[in-house]
């Protein structure tokens, strides 16, 4: 039998990050309705932003795009900025075996896109590329309190997006 590595052995999974802001300078937040793993949900802190593994061989800026319409159904979105990279940590997970177990946590760069399409196409609940859907509703949100309604372990990086992107607001 073997052991299970201590975390901080593991890699990060690369990831991308979605601070999609509407004329309003509001960005789009998802409610998570499961838990995924490691990336588990509170009560009262099911909210997010989208945000998504890089796959191989993709460029950020191609997956940001992919992953935009994967979690909404968004097609049209212009890039304004991004961040350095940044990475937080998964909580101690020790559930079933997951396709995330393998990560510390995510190492993760962050894009500040404009919405440029209708709210009719945001959809959050299609399947699209075989990929569930992860959110439950959406709504628009302040960026500057989108830190106080994620799960902790979130907190850090979202602080850093709001700083990063304040300008977009």
């Amino acid at each position: 039998m073997s052991e299970t590595p201590p975390a901080r052995s593991l890699p990060y999974r690369r990831n991308v990050g979605i601070a999609l802001f509407n004329a309003e300078g509001r960005v789009l937040i998802g409610r998570r309705f499961r838990d995924d793993g490691p990336e588990i949900i509170l009560p009262g802190l099911e909210w997010q932003m989208p945000q998504g593994g890089i796959d191989a061989d993709e460029e950020p800026r191609d997956a940001v795009m992919r992953e935009l319409w994967e979690e909404t159904g968004v097609r049209h979105a212009e890039i304004l900025g991004e961040t350095d990279w940044v990475t937080y940590d998964f909580p101690p997970y020790d559930g079933p075996p997951h396709r995330l177990g393998v990560f510390c946590g995510q190492r993760q760069k962050w894009f500040a896109l404009r919405f440029t399409g209708d709210e009719a196409e945001i959809d959050p609940l299609a399947v699209r590329n075989d990929m569930p859907p992860e959110f439950d509703a959406w709504r628009w949100e302040q960026l500057d309190r989108v830190a106080d309604l994620v799960v902790p372990f979130r907190r850090d990086v979202y602080r850093e997006v709001a700083r990063s992107f304040a300008r977009f607001v």
